[in-house]
């Protein structure tokens, strides 16, 4: 289709036209036509078919002539429907679509509206921004106004309802998918009642073209409760996915099944006329409807937001399971925190120490990346499995957690004032926790590079304390860029917990274990029990830790390999550096280096806090559809509880609101099976 002169004159084109009765069944006069309204006024364009009723029917004899043998069935079954039943299939389609258009039959109404319209979304907006008066007595120029009374369209709309009825039915019917909803497993398939009752309405219209339903027809009825049925049979196995567990294949068939159903409803409400009216509005509905399928076929965003919201909703709920665990509550809670967090700053400390040993061995940029990032695995892996804590690790847990509360309590005042209350006790859980391992890191390697010294005799921080000390000074290096990173990847840790538990419950991995009949027989039921449950406890969190490792191992050798200045800065890390920095220059620093380093281990804690906390709230506020605006006001009550309590932010103290948001955070974590 060619570009068209933009000074045309709709005048003019149809003078060119249709001032005679054309024959043609090529879609550039209509491409042009359309395409030169949109620049004048459009009662200019009615008057002008009022005044000339030789151009109105010559034009109508057109329309009738270019759609006649057309089927349009395919704009209804497939514009805006998922076409493959896995994300990354579908999304390679719609981008290669939106490259390189498909080559369609030439002779279908989905070949026409590809053709006749360059931007279907700007077309669409630019005809629903039209009186609606205007459109009514466009389509009677058309003679488009009674079309949806057509026997023949309505036999390409039956044909369309069964063929996404049919398409349903056999996805539904899959071993995985019927596990998702066990609840229709002893009743009547809803999918199979509803293609019968389409194939019967199939077979009553063949009998009789003049059919018409109308609202209180039983066929119209048995057909919507169907309907009904079966996209409650997807709602209730998206319900059942917290308790079953879900993949990428399933998320993206029960999308299907839904889209499906849904356009089955459209279509079987757009056949229904109860008044004269009724006409009009259903034929102008379907029209409109075509497009609207037309212009969302290749979106992207839709497809990634629909696919990706489920699995990100379940990462976030099994992490948000975690997180509960971070969030203190008593004074005993808030020391045992702390006592936790100075477990893990003393094996961060011993890291810090063998990272610089690690340093000092020659080889290649990739031999430095496996050690750094063993070294990491294995300490965060030990920190885990002895039951200690690294403080950047909760904020990925609590931010899922949060939002889970926020998103199934009220929004009165006292909602925001418990919930509000709730962050002051999760902020305090944090800043002890960051209080423990830096409090003990410091330390901790500080003795162990003495102790090397006094066996060794001999100072090994000394060739590294200069870089020690210039990365931590924000002016002289990239040290909030490489937390900023660092944070990143606690962000992408708490991720991949939340998507190992998921896939743990979907597989079934620990019943698995416990009834496997190999581990039973050699080791015993009792002990294939044990193990299902630890695997069940504590996989998910192994598994998080030891890439959280390898990520913050891997990324400065990588970077350097590269040739890009990439590094990571964690708080306890930090603290553990700035100890063997200073001992390095055996405590001979300036004031100003001494304060700068000192100063820059809470920034750097601030900046691991904030990125993986924003980027876990965003995961977690977009899987349950919640956006900031929503909830703008509980952020100002939270601001207004920290400036009338500012203590209750950092010390464990006691306060009436404390069971009641014990108990808001402790009835919502209890409905994990009912998430939906």
């Amino acid at each position: 289709m060619k570009f068209f002169n933009s000074s045309t004159n709709f005048e003019s084109v149809l003078k060119k036209y249709f001032s005679f009765k054309n024959e043609t069944l090529s879609l550039e006069p209509f491409a042009e036509f359309l395409e030169s309204i949109k620049k004048t006024d459009f009662t200019d364009v009615l008057n002008f078919f009022r005044n000339n009723p030789n151009f109105a029917e010559n034009f109508k004899h057109y329309i009738h002539n270019i759609f006649a043998g057309r089927p349009f069935n395919l704009s209804l079954t497939e514009a805006n429907i998922l076409s493959e039943n896995a994300f990354f299939p579908e999304l390679k389609k719609r981008i290669l679509n939106k490259i390189l258009p498909p080559v369609e039959n030439e002779k279908t109404v989905w070949f026409m509206v590809d053709n006749i319209s360059l931007r279907p979304k700007a077309d669409l907006k630019y005809l629903h921004n039209l009186p609606e008066n205007e459109i009514n007595e466009l389509l009677k120029i058309f003679g488009a106004a009674d079309f949806i009374t057509k026997a023949k369209v309505k036999k390409e709309m039956i044909f369309a309802m069964s063929i996404l009825s049919w398409r349903a039915t056999g996805m539904a019917m899959e071993v995985e998918v019927v596990r998702m909803a066990p609840q229709y497993r002893n009743f009547d398939n809803p999918f199979l009642a509803l293609q019968n009752e389409l194939e019967g309405l199939a077979e009553d219209l063949e009998k009789n073209p003049d059919l018409q339903l109308h609202s209180k027809d039983s066929r119209y009825k048995q057909i919507k409760i169907y309907t009904e049925q079966c996209l409650e049979f997807v709602n209730i196995a998206f319900k059942n996915s917290s308790k079953y567990g879900i993949s990428g294949k399933i998320n993206q068939s029960l999308l299907k099944i839904r889209q499906q159903m849904q356009r089955v409803y459209d279509i079987i409400n757009l056949l229904v006329i109860d008044t004269e009216e009724d006409i009009l509005i259903k034929s102008k509905q379907l029209i409109f409807n075509i497009l609207s399928y037309k212009s969302h076929k290749n979106n992207i965003s839709e497809l990634i937001n629909d696919s990706t919201r489920l699995i990100s909703h379940l990462i976030t709920n099994h992490t948000a399971e975690t997180g509960a665990h971070y969030i203190t509550s008593t004074r005993k809670e808030y020391m045992k925190m702390f006592y936790k967090a100075s477990g893990g700053g003393i094996i961060v400390g011993a890291l810090c120490v063998l990272k610089m040993l690690y340093g000092y061995i020659p080889g290649s940029d990739f031999s430095h990346a496996f050690l750094y990032s063993m070294n990491y695995a294995m300490g965060f892996v030990m920190i885990y499995l002895m039951g200690f804590t690294l403080a950047t690790k909760q904020p990925a847990m609590t931010a899922a957690t949060m939002t889970k509360v926020l998103s199934e309590e009220g929004n009165t005042k006292n909602d925001r004032t418990e919930f509000a209350h709730l962050v002051s006790k999760l902020f305090r859980s944090q800043f002890i926790a960051f209080v423990g391992n830096v409090l003990l890191s410091f330390p901790i390697a500080l003795a162990i590079i003495y102790g090397l010294d006094v066996f060794f005799s001999q100072n090994l921080a000394v060739d590294r304390s200069d870089k020690l000390l210039k990365d931590l000074d924000p002016f002289h290096s990239k040290a909030i860029l490489h937390a900023s990173i660092a944070g990143f990847y606690l962000f992408i840790s708490g991720i991949i917990s939340g998507n190992i538990g998921n896939n743990s419950v979907f597989f079934q991995i620990p019943e698995r274990i416990a009834k496997n009949l190999s581990i039973r027989r050699l080791f015993g039921a009792k002990f294939a029990k044990g193990l299902s449950k630890y695997y069940a406890k504590n996989w998910p969190g192994i598994v998080s830790n030891f890439w959280f490792g390898v990520f913050l191992g891997a990324t400065a050798p990588v970077g350097l390999f590269f040739g890009l200045d990439l590094d990571i800065r964690h708080i306890t890390f930090a603290a553990g550096n700035f100890a063997i920095g200073l001992y390095g220059k055996d405590f001979s620093v300036d004031s100003y280096t001494f304060w700068i380093s000192f100063v820059t281990v809470f920034l750097i804690g601030f900046f691991n806090f904030l990125v993986s906390f924003s980027l876990s709230m965003f995961l977690a506020f977009r899987s349950r559809k919640l956006n900031f605006g929503q909830v703008s006001e509980i952020y100002k009550e939270i601001f207004r509880y920290f400036f009338k309590n500012p203590l209750k932010f950092f010390l464990p103290i006691s306060s009436g609101l404390d069971k009641r948001a014990d108990d808001m955070m402790s009835n919502t974590m209890s409905t994990k099976s009912e998430d939906h």
